[in-house]
């Protein structure tokens, strides 16, 4: 027989998304420090005097009991730890999060926790909501998830000869996962162009830790540049097209 105890178990967790279910409760995607992702469903929490509603929003931090349900975990307790007040109240820092979260959630299954992954989406948040340039933060987090899941690109040799890159403007193939060299395009002609500024960035954000990156700027042209090619590669890996740079793009 399985005690009560060992049924029950506590987490820290960050609530990436929710939908509506029955008359009054909720399901939950949740990324936990502890277990990694884990669907739940909290009971009732619809309803005007459910205690719990508050502290399940997405962009949240919480704290949580858990109890182990047949298809999915119970949600008994939630206390908030951090809720990001300044990205709720800000319609584009919204959209921000709404994409780091997307990420999280397509690039991830129920495999396990990646205390890495966990504290890089709360140090990401965080670094929204405390109003650093977005575009620094944005790419920081976009290389270092490629990094984390396994999907890091070859940014310093050409991806076809293996010769090192030289101060001239690039190409980067998805297909190949890295750079590629005027003088290697045939290894991939559908290979996209990038900047060479551009190319020092990624190196820049792929090499640094966060306390080197955080006083740079980031120009306008090379922000957009980034997030378009960034875009184009995670669309390419994830074989699904995201829907939050829709929305980033339409509010900005």
């Amino acid at each position: 027989m399985v005690s009560k105890e060992s049924r029950s178990y506590r987490v820290q967790a960050l609530v990436v998304r929710h939908r509506e279910y029955g008359e009054a409760d909720r399901i939950l995607t949740l990324y936990t420090l502890e277990k990694g992702k884990v669907q739940a469903i909290a009971k009732g929490v619809r309803k005007l005097k459910s205690r719990k509603a508050g502290h399940l929003e997405p962009f949240t931090q919480v704290a949580l009991q858990l109890a182990k349900g047949r298809n999915l975990e119970l949600v008994t307790q939630a206390e908030t730890i951090r809720n990001f007040a300044n990205i709720k109240e800000n319609l584009k820092l919204t959209a921000q999060a709404a994409y780091v979260l997307e990420l999280l959630d397509r690039f991830t299954y129920e495999e396990g926790e990646n205390r890495f992954l966990y504290n890089l989406v709360l140090e990401t948040l965080s670094r929204l909501d405390g109003g650093i340039s977005p575009g620094l933060v944005l790419h920081y987090y976009e290389v270092h998830l490629m990094d984390i899941l396994g999907f890091k690109p070859q940014l310093q040799e050409c991806v076809v000869s293996g010769a090192e890159i030289q101060p001239e403007d690039q190409y980067f193939s998805a297909k190949l996962g890295g750079v590629v060299c005027p003088r290697s395009l045939s290894g991939d002609p559908s290979a996209w162009p990038i900047s060479m500024n551009a190319l020092k960035y990624l190196r820049f954000f792929q090499r640094s830790p966060w306390p080197q990156v955080k006083n740079r700027s980031i120009s306008e042209n090379i922000d957009l540049e980034l997030s378009k090619l960034i875009e184009k590669y995670l669309t390419y890996l994830l074989e699904y097209e995201l829907k939050t740079p829709g929305f980033l793009d339409s509010v900005s």
